[in-house]
């Protein structure tokens, strides 16, 4: 079966100069619709746990302390804003691109192009550094970036032969990062000797660091994206997305305030911020030393999920964009066989592995949630234009997720903010060109 599209073409009557435009009909492939609502949970599950609960706590402790708990009070309301966005026109258009798609339908081509190319550039950089960190926990002193490009091609390959194989592997690393945060909530708790709870300062960073907190601990509720994009290949997508959304969403708010709880009252805020493993280190001081091994691999594992999650995600969106000429359209073939968009796949994991061997990407976090804000600004622009027969949730939901994207985006670290709009006007420049020379009459 293919997806059908209706293209003008012009002709001309007479030999005349004026044209009259007849619709042809275009048929192209479709991904295969195999998932259902515990697979399109579990795929959210797996990219949020492992971008997050294991390195997002420690950079929000440096800069807001316990305050960091204001701040994923305040990520997940702004995750949760714009989950309802992606769920109520996912409904609408359940097709693969995510906001990429709802911003061309409801805003126009231009804001689709911006959506798209932040969430594309944003996740490439997140790939990126979701295979440092597994390498970073496996691999032996100086094999870190093969080992990761390693992790990258093995990952595509999974992808290139169908995404149920993808679903599956994703239960079982869901699982076993459940079980290791299990692990550290029970020994954190059960070893406790940070600082006690009275002492812990909220504002110690003052607003500004609890706000930049916020926009760190957001790029670990990202992972819901990833199921927006997959409108082609759930059964019965108007009701499977949504409620697949709002519930991997719901989970991941529990389990990190609990982890996030946990591991304070075992390092206090300081031994938090201080730390590259928060998760070990609680384990660690908690007397668990036994189980230390046992939970640097769980993390290994968590960015593995993050990692296979995120490879897909970046490939359903880049096929749309392909699929409307704002990306090259070789990226928009789908395989004949395996019905997963390949040629996106493979271009994706090449451009992952040149930016592993070629940067550390301590940057890349800080630029991702920059692209990813402005995608979810979008997703609510494009929500808030909904007719009342089409929506699912009080537009006010949209008018505090747009508000709250726009703040997170400018409490990112300056370097962030500047090299993210680097980015962004680079992208509008080549649509711009790209535009100009579709547009320019063939000599």
């Amino acid at each position: 079966m293919g997806r059908t599209v209706r293209a003008r073409s012009p002709i001309s009557i007479c030999g005349s100069s004026a044209d009259v435009w007849l619709h042809r009909v275009v048929t192209q492939p479709e991904l295969a619709r195999r998932l259902g609502i515990r697979d399109a949970v579990i795929i959210g599950l797996g990219s949020m746990l492992g971008a997050g609960v294991f390195a997002a706590f420690s950079p929000a402790a440096r800069v807001a302390g316990a305050g960091l708990l204001i701040g994923l009070a305040v990520a997940a309301l702004v995750a949760c804003c714009n989950a309802t966005a992606s769920a109520q026109l996912a409904a609408q258009y359940p097709t693969s691109g995510g906001t990429y798609i709802y911003g061309r339908e409801r805003l126009g081509p231009w804001w689709g192009f911006l959506a798209g190319w932040g969430f594309v550039i944003g996740k490439t950089a997140s790939c990126a550094a979701m295979a440092l960190t597994f390498a970073a926990y496996v691999a032996p002193a100086g094999w870190e970036k093969p080992i990761a490009v390693a992790a990258v091609i093995i990952l595509a390959a999974v992808n290139y032969y169908g995404v149920t194989r993808t679903a599956g592997l994703a239960k079982i690393i869901v699982a076993l990062v459940l079980a290791t945060l299990a692990l550290v909530v029970t020994a954190s708790l059960g070893g406790a000797t940070g600082e006690s709870v009275e002492s812990w300062n909220l504002l110690v960073g003052g607003w500004y660091g609890v706000l930049q907190s916020a926009g760190l601990l957001f790029f670990a509720f990202a992972g819901y994206a990833r199921i927006a994009t997959m409108g082609e290949e759930v059964r019965e997508p108007e009701r499977t997305i949504p409620r697949a959304i709002l519930t991997a969403l719901t989970l991941v708010v529990l389990i990190y305030l609990v982890v996030g709880v946990s591991i304070l009252i075992a390092l206090g805020p300081a031994g938090v911020a201080g730390s590259r493993a928060p998760l070990a280190a609680a384990v660690d001081a908690a007397g668990w030393v036994w189980a230390s091994p046992l939970v640097r691999v769980g993390a290994a594992v968590a960015a593995l999920g993050a990692l296979l999650a995120l490879i897909a995600g970046v490939s359903r969106t880049t096929l749309a964009m392909a699929r409307h000429d704002d990306l090259p359209r070789w990226l928009a073939a789908v395989h004949d066989r395996h019905q997963v968009p390949h040629h996106a796949d493979f271009a994706i994991a090449g451009l992952v592995s040149v930016l592993i061997l070629l940067t550390d990407l301590r940057g890349a976090i800080g630029f991702s949630s920059f692209g990813v804000l402005l995608y979810y600004l979008i997703a609510n622009v494009a929500a808030y234009t909904q007719s009342p027969e089409q929506r699912r949730f009080p537009r006010v939901l949209q008018i505090i997720g747009m508000i709250g994207c726009a703040i997170l985006v400018v409490t990112l670290p300056l370097n962030a903010v500047i090299g993210g709009t680097l980015i962004f006007v680079v992208g509008m420049i080549y649509r711009a060109i790209r535009l100009r020379v579709k547009q320019s009459p063939p000599t």
